[in-house]
């Protein structure tokens, strides 16, 4: 018997209409037949790339999250002075979080509910290292308060989810001065 060959549009196809499902409807109202119906498959054919729904997610989850890494720390080295490395991966997570709404949208789902499972959290996580890293080498040269980086991350980049849901419904527009003084407060919160 011929083994199928994988199409990387087919899988991407998948991966774009879960999230869009996601988004729209929600985890458990994104079932495999309408995932399958919006990327123009048959059902069967998700089996062909995923082992489930679960599955899925879970990759969907760890390839937008690489690529949201891959941004945040665009043009950072761990050499810079804290504060500039801060500001280097805080505007460029600001930058993602406008310009993929979609994407951000998702990630902050799975923030807020138990979608993801844990060993494909904690391999998310290890995205973001760079940026504990850098909270760990400020914390030991007394400029960041030591404090657990789940709160170091929850006043600095989780409100960033809001700032980014509120420019998206037209609330306000995230223009230059106010992402100053969004930074500004967020490492105001931190910094000893």
């Amino acid at each position: 018997m011929a083994t199928r060959v994988k199409s990387p549009d087919k899988r991407k196809a998948l991966l774009k209409a879960t999230l869009s499902l996601v988004n729209n409807h929600g985890f458990h109202a994104a079932p495999m037949s309408k995932i399958a119906k919006l990327a123009m498959v048959s059902p069967a054919t998700i089996y062909i790339y995923f082992e489930n729904k679960q599955d899925l997610i879970n990759q969907l989850y760890l390839e937008v999250k690489a690529d949201f890494s891959e941004q945040a720390f665009h043009n950072y080295t761990e050499g810079l002075p804290v504060k500039k490395g801060f500001e280097i991966i805080w505007y460029n997570m600001a930058s993602y979080k406008i310009n993929q709404p979609e994407e951000s949208n998702f990630l902050s789902q799975c923030d807020n509910t138990p979608m993801i499972d844990e060993k494909s959290r904690e391999e998310g996580l290890k995205n973001i290292e760079p940026l504990l890293n850098l909270w760990e080498r400020g914390k030991s040269e007394g400029i960041i308060k030591d404090i657990c980086p789940y709160i170091l991350y929850a006043f600095t980049i989780y409100p960033l989810a809001f700032l980014m849901t509120s420019h998206q419904r037209g609330d306000f527009e995230l223009k230059d001065d106010l992402k100053t003084i969004a930074f500004q407060a967020a490492w105001d919160s931190i910094r000893i």
